[in-house]
């Protein structure tokens, strides 16, 4: 079975890793709360603090549930940092985290929710007093789900760099992890060579044996160097993940999966194009000679990149000095609009480029 293959069937079976935006959940502060809460919409809101070991259990359920209500006009689905906002947590009697407060439509006089903390139970207990009729969006996953069967074909696959999550169902550490480590995958979705994966080891523990792990979760990454595999050994947070895949893979993605300004960009090349924009039109056609002689050079994603350099560096010539400027504003126009994810990266790198001509 094809990777792409793989990714979709065993997305749609991993409901528990589901894609969380932070959108879905309203954070609610000192400044904003009453703003938020007690207006037109009933209100369900989550009081916990980040080091709570509970909460950290509830976090994916409850980002489940602020996806699956996230259109739903008549009710918020809000959450606030009692470290942070001790004076809200007050105010509204909570002494032990995570507390979960329903504030009917123009009340803020909250009823405690008491029943089990899964995104089913809170979204039957918010359809009955909400008015609601919704239920918990089954949303894809983009954790390759390793088995038996598919590890090598996936993991060793020399075209790629794989990182792995070794984990264990009943851990409590790897609930924790589950929701950060989706956002690592959305991140990276659109980058072909990056895989983002997990395997249970509890269910596959010879395989985990294999690659020495014996805690939970352990993560490993498998460049298409090395397929003995390295230890990850970084913070377990979204912006130690990106940063780790990004220099290791030379991808230039954020949190959110978007390129960076420095995506595309081929360093190699910045002497070569600021003596591109400052020669006359003769040297101009000599060096651009010289640019594609450079590109030819060029294997693998930055291939394409230089692509998008010659084509820039022959518009120049062309149009003028002012085409990369009134090209790069045409591209964030088109930026700003609600367009595919393939055709911002399409753009985004465009636009990289172009601003070194600029």
């Amino acid at each position: 079975m094809a990777l792409s293959q793989i990714s979709v069937t065993v997305g749609i079976l991993a409901l528990l890793f589901l894609s969380a935006f932070a959108d879905d959940v309203v954070v609610l502060t000192e400044e904003n709360f009453e703003e938020e809460v007690g207006q037109d919409r009933g209100a369900l809101v989550e009081f916990y603090a980040p080091w709570c070991g509970h909460c950290k259990k509830l976090a994916p359920e409850y980002e489940k549930l602020g996806a699956s209500f996230k259109k739903a006009k008549t009710v918020l689905i809000g959450k606030v940092d009692c470290d942070e906002h001790k004076s809200v947590c007050s105010k509204y009697g909570v002494t032990g985290y995570p507390t979960i407060q329903w504030f009917p439509k123009g009340s803020l006089e909250p009823k405690k929710y008491e029943g089990p903390r899964t995104a089913e139970s809170l979204a039957e207990f918010l359809n009955n007093e909400g008015g609601t009729n919704l239920k918990i969006a089954t949303i894809p996953s983009n954790v390759v789900v390793l088995t038996e069967d598919s590890f090598a074909e996936v993991v060793l696959d020399k075209s790629k760099d794989v990182l792995v999550e070794f984990y264990a169902p009943w851990c409590g550490h790897c609930k924790s992890l589950a929701p950060i480590y989706e956002k690592v995958a959305t991140a990276f979705k659109m980058e072909e060579d990056v895989v983002i994966a997990n395997l249970d080891a509890d269910k596959y523990k010879d395989l985990a044996e294999k690659y020495g792990v014996s805690g939970y979760p352990t993560l490993k990454f498998f460049p298409k160097s090395n397929k003995a595999g390295e230890e990850y050994d970084g913070d377990q947070d979204l912006d130690d993940f990106v940063t780790f895949i990004n220099d290791k893979c030379g991808t230039s993605r954020d949190g959110k999966g978007q390129l960076t300004s420095k995506a595309g960009i081929i360093t190699s090349f910045d002497a070569l194009v600021k003596e591109f924009i400052s020669t006359g039109s003769d040297e101009k056609k000599a060096l651009f000679s010289k640019l594609e002689e450079e590109v030819e050079k060029l294997k693998g994603s930055t291939a394409r990149y230089g692509k998008i350099y010659l084509k820039a560096a022959k518009s120049f010539m062309e149009k003028g000095s002012g085409y990369p400027k009134n090209e790069i504003e045409r591209l964030q126009r088109l930026l700003d609009k609600s367009i595919a994810p393939a055709k911002i990266d399409e753009f985004t790198l465009k636009k990289n480029i172009l601003s070194t001509f600029a």
